[in-house]
């Protein structure tokens, strides 16, 4: 699990391609690498359930800088 000292800095967005303003949002790395065993097993759900569904339910997702 993500404590602060290793909280993410990015995160991969996949917006919704039906309703503007909503996503997922799933931490990564600079590059976008997602890694999977530190998720919890409701963002790993959603993080594979959005990559199934990029082009029918969301856009290809973009990595972005949090603040």
């Amino acid at each position: 699990m993500m404590t602060q000292l290793n909280a993410p800095a990015h995160q991969l967005r996949f917006a919704s391609l039906f309703d503007p303003g909503r996503g997922i949002a799933i931490p990564c790395d600079a590059s976008g690498e997602v890694q999977m065993d530190e998720l919890t097993e409701r963002l790993r759900n959603a993080y594979l359930g959005a990559r199934a569904l990029v082009g029918r339910e969301y856009a290809f997702p973009v990595v972005e800088t949090l603040h």
